[in-house]
């Protein structure tokens, strides 16, 4: 997500400084975008990035960021201006993650694993050399992030289980033999159509009427996933604006549908964890996983709201403040 933004919005300094090292490996990113206050609403945010001569100070908290503890640098949205409507004063940035003021906790999940963190910014500093796009610029930025998120999210990509390149992730100091045959380090928490099919051929049941129809039902969908993420790589800049939103909808559908499939599969089996699990109670991870891919990457309530207003031009929800310095409402909101 950060290569593919900074190409499309950065300078050519921008671009030679990070997008190497973004495609060799040597560095691993994370998004920090949502706030405790502003997920859905993600425009309400209000960690604040202040000018400082050639640099900015930044405070505020950020969550459900996706592998922050083992990344290098942070794609950053950041208020730079409260008196002006909210989509209009906030900037993207690159920002370090390895200086003073960064606190990274990890968030356990009901899997038991953290793939999700908070990430508290205490008068952080990030270069100005390093705001993509201009101030005041980032809500046009962002959407190209997203865009790519969950295009390639529908592509049946996901946030849990990809090797993490870096120094962090433990990639770099492997032998390249052993990252090939063993590139996802401690399994997946998605399952795709060739790991569902293998578990059912494992257990005897591709002869099941029921399975194989569910098979065929998940192959069709990772394929129209597939397709759809070709289609807006194709389309580029020309593509509907909703294809993203369609392609995150239908993540979601392969994500729940391929770890019910393999619970259903399995049987009581699947209520069984860790060493007495089968293959390490990866399918069961698997399936307390699911639920996660409705919200990641944006609620199906917003990419339904986005597909109604975008593709099929129906009213938009009214908005109180819409229009008004962001500054102001929020002294109102805390006033009322």
């Amino acid at each position: 997500m950060a290569a593919p933004t900074i190409l499309a919005h950065g300078t050519s300094d921008q671009i030679a400084r990070h997008v190497p090292p973004i495609l060799e490996g040597r560095v691993n990113w994370c998004q920090l975008f949502s706030e405790p206050g502003s997920g859905s609403d993600l425009a309400g945010l209000t960690t604040r990035a202040e000018r400082d001569g050639d640099r900015y100070v930044v405070t505020g908290q950020k969550v459900w960021s996706s592998m922050a503890h083992e990344s290098d640098w942070g794609m950053l949205l950041a208020r730079t201006d409260f008196g002006v409507p909210k989509h209009a004063g906030i900037s993207w940035f690159a920002i370090a993650l390895d200086q003073p003021g960064v606190t990274i906790r990890p968030l356990r999940e009901m899997t038991g694993a953290s793939v999700f963190n908070e990430v508290f910014l205490d008068e952080v500093v990030c270069d100005a050399a390093d705001l993509v796009g201009g101030a005041g610029n980032g809500w046009a930025v962002a959407q190209t992030t997203l865009f790519f998120e969950r295009s390639g999210i529908g592509a049946g990509g996901g946030h849990a289980g990809f090797p993490v390149p870096g120094p962090k992730g433990g990639m770099l100091g492997r032998r390249a033999g052993d990252a090939a045959r063993d590139p996802e380090p401690g399994g997946n928490l998605v399952l795709r159509y060739p790991d569902v099919a293998d578990l059912a051929r494992a257990r005897g049941r591709t002869g099941d009427p029921i399975v194989r129809q569910s098979l065929a039902r998940l192959y069709t969908w990772s394929r129209l996933g597939h397709w759809n993420a070709q289609r807006a790589r194709a389309e580029g800049s020309n593509a509907n604006p909703a294809v993203p939103n369609l392609a995150k909808l239908a993540q979601t559908r392969i994500v729940k549908h391929a770890a019910t499939l393999a619970a259903e599969i399995l049987g009581p089996a699947v209520g069984l964890a860790g060493d007495d699990a089968p293959e390490g109670g990866r399918y069961t991870d698997a399936l307390v996983f699911s639920p996660a891919s409705s919200i990641y990457g944006g609620t199906d309530e917003i990419q339904r709201n986005v597909v109604a207003e975008r593709a099929l031009g129906l009213p938009r929800d009214d908005q109180p403040g819409r229009g008004e310095p962001y500054g102001e409402v929020l002294a109102r909101v805390r006033r009322d």
